[in-house]
């Protein structure tokens, strides 16, 4: 007898291995936020990243239903098994024991025989939808480590929404959509988990997996794929963590995809099996849910090792000179720089990033050496660097003051890493650039510094569109102003004014007897006289007559 059982013990114990190998426990250690060293000055603190144990948040939640008297047994109610119409033995009767099933049996102990389960009252207003929202709300932001799974005990929902909340139930997120039939149901195509990659593993997508086919007593489950997305940067069986947690640590909307404080499960169609719903047996139609699993650890931005469930409520233990609900903020006093979440990186220790008391040098300013002062904004919870130099502004002076622009070629501790826009004040609309240098140019005007003119337009203190009119006679050498934009130059001259002779563009230029515009002659001597002839006749009469 022995040998049968050892051999059954081995391959429980085998299959037991190949599933721990498969996924790792929990993301990693992180469970020690500080410990004593030697050092060349003596004793000292070594500070690492630090997060509490993962655990099975269930039991601290606080659970909602929608509509309140959503729950059978009030009044008491007979039920029938969906895959036998015939079999209605089934009671619900909320002011028996035995026979309630109320929402806390959702998260009781698992394994009890008969199994114990929170079931809705029966769709008996069909064809109006059986709709029904289960709300689970911490009072506490949660870092998910595990698959969500909810087992269904009368056939898993034909429509069903996941959703979570990050603002403690204010606004939602769809989290994934489940139905027999996406398209028909929610107009998506249907897709699984195997489906994401890297760059898609945010997209919201509405999978068949857990809808599609009818076999009551085993397909109880559905899921929603934590792990699996894990994988996805760590590898099938999260063996290379270090690239998770790189992600997690520069990525913050992947970080806050895994982390929420309130999740709702929106079910919004009943199983109904192989066959046409019933009208004549409403009572088969309902859902039932038996267990409730959500596997994660308390978020305390890697601060806390410890998170206590005190008066209904979960709280961080913080550490590295924070506080706060999620250890959010530096301690009074321990201002001396901004607050960072820790860094689970470099592995194993990570980066504790710990406030530091307030009377330090002015380099834990952190102001690149643009100031020596900074200052705590208690409001805000920050420190923003004071009175900013070399034409830098912004919380570490890490900006640069409007009208100058980033020298790239500088690093941001170099004195000239602020460059002037120089923007032209007639040509610009201000004396503002982009981080590139180029200035936001008037109509008609262009270069980076918007002191050009575009084609047929005339610089008079900035671009103007009316290059010539008749009236103030701008075309020259007998120009003709054309519809205010160009002058139609004779043939002789050439220019946006006609105010160059033609030949000054061909070799030789002006001089050049050959050119195609000869020099202009002087005007004939007779003409040169005239002036002294016209003052001769003035006074002709004061002459002898033989002149």
């Amino acid at each position: 007898m022995r040998l049968p059982v050892l051999l059954t013990l081995q391959a429980v114990w085998a299959s037991l291995c190949h599933a721990m190998q498969h996924y790792p426990a929990a993301w990693g250690h992180y469970d020690v936020c500080k410990s004593q060293v030697y050092t060349e000055e003596g004793l000292t603190w070594d500070y690492m990243a630090c997060q509490p144990e993962a655990a099975d948040m269930t039991k601290y939640l606080k659970v909602t239903l929608d509509p309140p008297n959503i729950t059978c047994g009030d009044p008491p109610e007979t039920y029938c098994a969906l895959e036998n119409p015939y079999m209605c033995n089934n009671e619900c009767d909320a002011s028996t024991e035995e026979l309630a099933h109320p929402p806390e049996l959702m998260f009781d102990f698992e394994g009890r025989n008969p199994t114990t389960f929170w079931q809705s009252t029966s769709w008996r207003k069909y064809p109006k939808p059986l709709l029904v929202n289960i709300t689970l709300s911490w009072n506490k932001t949660i870092e998910l480590i595990d698959d969500i799974v909810i087992t269904f005990e009368s056939g898993r929902p034909e429509q069903m929404v996941l959703e979570k909340s990050l603002d403690y139930g204010r606004t939602w997120q769809p989290y994934q959509f489940y139905a027999t039939d996406c398209l028909d149901a929610f107009i998506m195509e249907p897709k699984t988990v195997n489906d994401l990659t890297q760059q898609t593993l945010l997209d919201i997508i509405c999978t068949e997996d857990y809808s599609r086919g009818y076999v009551w007593k085993y397909d109880k489950t559905v899921r929603f794929e934590i792990k699996d997305r894990f994988a996805l940067f760590a590898g099938p069986r999260l063996h290379n963590m270090a690239s998770l947690y790189g992600q997690l640590d520069t990525t913050k909307n992947l970080r806050d995809f895994f982390t929420i404080t309130d999740l709702r499960i929106r079910l919004l169609r009943p199983a109904t099996g192989a066959t046409m719903v019933d009208e004549n047996n409403l009572s088969r139609y309902f859902y039932a849910i038996s267990d409730i699993k959500v596997q994660g650890r308390c978020k305390c931005n890697l601060h806390a090792n410890s998170c206590v469930f005190d008066k209904e409520k979960l709280t961080c233990e913080c550490e590295h000179n924070t506080t706060g609900p999620d250890c959010g903020r530096c301690k009074k006093n321990y201002q001396g720089r901004a607050w960072s979440a820790g860094s689970y990186l470099p592995i194993p220790k990570g980066t504790a990033n710990i406030c530091i008391p307030n009377n330090v040098g002015p380099v834990n300013c952190e102001c690149f050496g643009h100031s020596n002062r900074c200052s705590y904004i208690e409001l805000l919870n920050t420190v923003i660097c004071v009175s900013c130099k070399h034409n830098t502004r912004g919380q570490h002076c890490q900006l640069c003051k409007l009208g100058y622009y980033r020298n790239v070629s500088a690093e941001l501790t170099d004195e000239n890493v602020c460059i002037d826009c120089n923007c032209n004040p007639f040509g610009s609309d201000s004396d503002r650039c982009n981080g590139t240098g180029f200035c936001k140019c008037k109509k008609g005007t262009t270069g980076a510094k918007c002191h050009e003119c575009l084609p047929g337009y005339l610089w008079d203190n900035g671009c103007k569109s009316r290059v010539c009119d008749d009236e103030l006679l701008r075309c020259q050498n007998g120009g003709v102003c054309h519809n205010n934009l160009r002058c139609q130059c004779p043939a002789g001259f050439t220019g946006l004014l006609c105010e160059k002779p033609r030949c000054e563009s061909e070799a030789g230029g002006c001089r050049d007897a050959d050119s195609g515009q000869a020099a202009l002659p002087l005007p004939p001597a007779p003409l040169l006289l005239l002036p002294p002839l016209a003052f001769v006749l003035q006074w002709g009469g004061c002459w002898p007559a033989t002149l």
